[in-house]
C-alpha cells in the first residue's frame, strides 16, 4: 500500500510588538511571496491573508516537513523580502507562531476565514482572534505572551 497524507495547517504570525507595519497596499504581494516560499520549500500553499499586523497561511506539508523549521525558514525568507523589497522604515516578526492542524473537511472553511481577514479585523483585534482559535483548539497558553 502507498502512503496517504492530508496534512493542513492553519499557521498565525505576526510582526513584532504586534506593529502594523506591513503597508497595506503591499499585502497582496507579500501573501504572494510567502506562496512562493512556502511551494519552495515543499508545502503547498491553501490560502495566504492577513492585515498589517499579522499573517494567516493555510498549507499543506509532506510528512517529512519539520513544522519549526518550515516556519524559521518562511519568516526568515519573508523578513528579508520585506527588507529588501517593501522597505517599511521598520519590521520584524514576532517571535514564535501559532500552528493549527486543520481537517480535509474543515479546508474551505479555514480558507474563506483566511480570505476575509479585513473584514474580520474590523470587529475582533488580532489578540482576540488569537485567543479565539487557540482555545477552540483545546491550546492551553500563557496570556503574558499574548500582549
Amino acid at each position: 500500500m502507498s502512503t496517504y497524507l492530508g496534512l493542513h495547517y492553519h499557521l498565525i504570525f505576526s510582526t513584532k510588538n504586534r506593529e502594523p507595519s506591513i503597508p497595506i497596499p503591499t499585502l497582496p504581494r507579500l501573501h504572494e511571496y510567502l506562496g512562493g516560499v512556502s511551494r519552495r520549500l515543499g508545502g503547498e500553499p491553501r490560502g495566504i491573508g492577513g492585515t498589517s499586523d499579522h499573517v494567516h497561511l493555510l498549507v499543506s506539508l509532506k510528512s517529512t516537513h519539520c513544522l519549526a523549521e518550515f516556519m524559521r525558514e518562511l519568516k526568515k525568507a519573508s523578513s528579508q523580502w520585506m527588507h529588501d523589497t517593501i522597505k517599511p522604515r521598520s519590521f520584524a516578526w514576532q517571535e514564535g507562531y501559532c500552528a493549527i492542524t486543520v481537517s480535509p473537511s474543515g479546508r474551505n472553511a479555514v480558507r474563506e476565514y483566511i480570505a476575509n481577514q479585513e473584514q474580520h479585523h474590523r470587529t475582533k483585534t488580532f489578540q482576540e482572534e488569537l485567543v479565539t482559535f487557540l482555545e477552540k483548539a483545546g491550546v492551553a497558553y500563557d496570556e503574558r505572551y499574548l500582549g
